[in-house]
């Protein structure tokens, strides 16, 4: 039966070109975007996921710039410490030259008061944003000997998260402390409030105070301009030259401390880059557009289109053959 009213043909194509331009659409929208799953509707489970990690990974970018942060402060510590064991050294070598009789120890004291100076600006200068893990006051109310720094990010499978740090403790690398010294209390007791360089040492032992001692030192402060060749005095320089060399030992082991620990930081930094990268490849297999696929589906799409739009009009056509029928 042929109607005029209802053209079964036309509605077909008619449909079949809609479907045609509606994958069309979509084809093109994946091109311009290069996303496959560009929002929740083109497949929620997917789009979900990608969300969440695009969100952590901008917590792992944080956690990446927090690591560098803190590798500063570490590399600022490590070469305030470095710097003053050379400083030390030398005091260390002065010490030992006025031990020689005859030696005018006044003038060995004026070059090792100026040591002792530099002493106090290589702690005071080895800042970073406002931190300083060589010269502190522990006396301070905001003063926190354990130095914590932003290391990881974490999902867990249940979805929590949370944040891991890596500490670093000042009290083994503090060079002078502000704070009210506390002497030791009796024997076996240790003196607190100071650092390597302002420890009280004994005079009569050259070794930092256990216990309450009669004349005590310290590095940054000995003085040997009064110092005389008799027997006496000639044990207190000894005794001086033993608890500079342990300052340096001191300070020897909290210079590897702050190696290690800027080698950790190092290997962390690394890490959380390349967990940064492996997120987003697997975020990218997840939702990214296949360009190849994507141009050839565009290609045959673009064919069908035509070859719709030729056969509604070859649909469309066929009606005006009714009209013959009423030709007289």
């Amino acid at each position: 039966m042929s109607s005029i009213l209802t053209n079964a043909a036309a509605m077909t194509a008619l449909k079949s070109l809609q479907a045609t331009n509606k994958s069309l659409e979509m084809t093109q929208a994946r091109i311009s975007t290069g996303y496959r799953v560009g929002q929740a509707s083109d497949n929620a489970a997917y789009w979900s996921i990608a969300t969440t990690m695009r969100s952590d990974n901008k917590a792992l970018l944080t956690v990446q710039d927090a690591l560098g942060l803190g590798a500063a402060k570490i590399d600022i510590a490590y070469t305030g410490v470095s710097e003053t064991i050379k400083v030390v050294d030398e005091i260390k070598a002065k010490l030992v030259a006025a031990r020689e009789p005859g030696v005018d120890r006044s003038k060995i004291q004026a070059e090792i008061s100026a040591l002792q100076g530099q002493l106090l600006g290589n702690a005071s200068t080895s800042s970073f944003a406002g931190e300083n893990w060589l010269s502190v006051d522990s006396d301070s109310t905001d003063y926190n000997s354990s130095k914590s720094m932003v290391a990881s990010f974490t999902r867990a499978s249940d979805g929590t998260v949370s944040v891991s740090t890596i500490t670093i403790s000042t009290d083994s690398i503090k060079l002078f402390d502000a704070a009210a010294d506390v002497a030791p209390a009796g024997v076996g007791d240790v003196e607190t409030g100071v650092g390597i360089l302002d420890a009280s040492y004994d005079e009569d032992t050259g070794q930092r105070i256990t216990n309450t001692s009669i004349s005590t030192f310290s590095v940054s402060t000995l003085d040997i301009s009064g110092l005389t060749n008799n027997a006496a005095d000639l044990d207190i320089l000894d005794n001086y030259i033993v608890a500079v060399d342990d300052a340096i030992s001191r300070m020897t082991i909290a210079a590897s401390d702050l190696g290690a620990a800027k080698k950790r930081v190092d290997l962390q930094v690394d890490f959380v880059s390349n967990l940064m990268d492996a997120i987003d490849r697997g975020v990218g297999s997840l939702v990214d557009a296949n360009m190849n696929e994507e141009s050839t589906r565009l290609q045959a799409l673009q064919v069908q289109q035509q070859l719709g739009i030729q056969g509604l009009s070859i649909a469309n056509a066929s009606v005006q053959g009714i009209l013959s029928l009423f030709k007289g």
